[in-house]
């Protein structure tokens, strides 16, 4: 029935409001925004094509659009656990029509089976590319270079154990790096991001010793997934990357930061962090 459903909407025509740009998320539950609120905030804005009732980060992105003034229609195909290889396998009717923006988030660590290899990335980011040119050739492409997985950094045993914390978000960031070259794409400094906010002194670095209560949490309660704060820097700069749009312009009262409980100090600091990412193409992280 499921299956059924999504070959009937495949075949329904997408309507947006007249002259709107239209953008679709492709991803995982890290652009769902698991194990947070942000999972289903906003959900009333945006079109979910699984009929999921997500909001996610594409939600925190059409409330920052709203407040900028701008009018994007905002649709996501989200499933956990997923590489976008597996999108396009199943998920290829509702990907395959006419986007002004498409932004493409990859599993947590590129390939679930060899950490860090972005082989299947890169060829799998190429096929989609090619798959939404043909829809659209002026189609603007943007993926998402995600954050280091403390479970992954500061636990022994695994592929990035005793590096520094923003080895693994560098290495995911080559990887993406070279996946946007083959397809023509932009990037989404995410993982640096985070990174930045760790230097600035804004976040933590390392959930496992205890956060620091002058600092905000990234990540969730699996150390894997990001919290609140990160998924809302997340949609900062994945916001401030295709738009154009200085993150620093929404200010200490943004709506969705309120709505999620965050002090206006603490918003402002996200979006300086997101500002610095994008202005340094994640310099800072590096």
């Amino acid at each position: 029935m499921r299956n059924l459903l999504l070959a009937v909407a495949a075949l329904l025509p997408f309507t947006g409001s007249a002259g709107a740009e239209t953008i679709l998320f492709v991803g995982n539950s890290f652009t769902f925004g698991a194990n947070t609120p942000v999972r289903v905030l906003n959900a009333d804005r945006v079109t979910d094509l699984n009929n999921e009732r997500i909001g996610g980060v594409p939600g925190l992105f059409k409330r920052f659009a709203e407040q900028a003034g701008l009018d994007w229609q905002v649709s996501l195909e989200t499933s956990g656990g997923k590489t976008l290889g597996w999108h396009l396998a199943e998920r290829r009717a509702l990907l395959d029509r006419r986007w002004d923006h498409v932004v493409l988030q990859e599993y947590s660590t590129l390939d679930p089976v060899r950490p860090g290899d972005p082989a299947a990335t890169i060829a799998d980011a190429r096929r989609i590319a090619d798959l939404l040119r043909a829809r659209n050739p002026q189609v603007a492409i943007t993926l998402t270079a995600t954050w280091t997985r403390p479970d992954l950094v500061f636990l022994p045993g695994k592929r990035w154990s005793g590096a520094p914390v923003e080895a693994m978000a560098n290495d995911l960031r080559r990887g993406i790096d070279s996946a946007a070259r083959r397809a023509k794409a932009d990037v989404a400094p995410v993982g640096q991001a985070f990174t930045c906010a760790i230097r600035s002194g804004v976040a933590d670095a390392n959930p496992y010793d205890g956060i620091d209560y002058t600092r905000v949490p990234l990540w969730s309660y699996d150390h894997y997934h990001a919290s609140s704060f990160g998924y809302y820097l997340e949609a900062l700069v994945v916001f401030a990357r295709v738009t154009g749009v200085d993150p620093r312009t929404l200010g200490g009262r943004e709506a969705a930061a309120g709505e999620l409980g965050f002090s206006e100090a603490e918003t402002v600091a996200l979006q300086l962090s997101a500002h610095e990412a994008i202005a340094t193409n994640g310099g800072c992280g590096r």
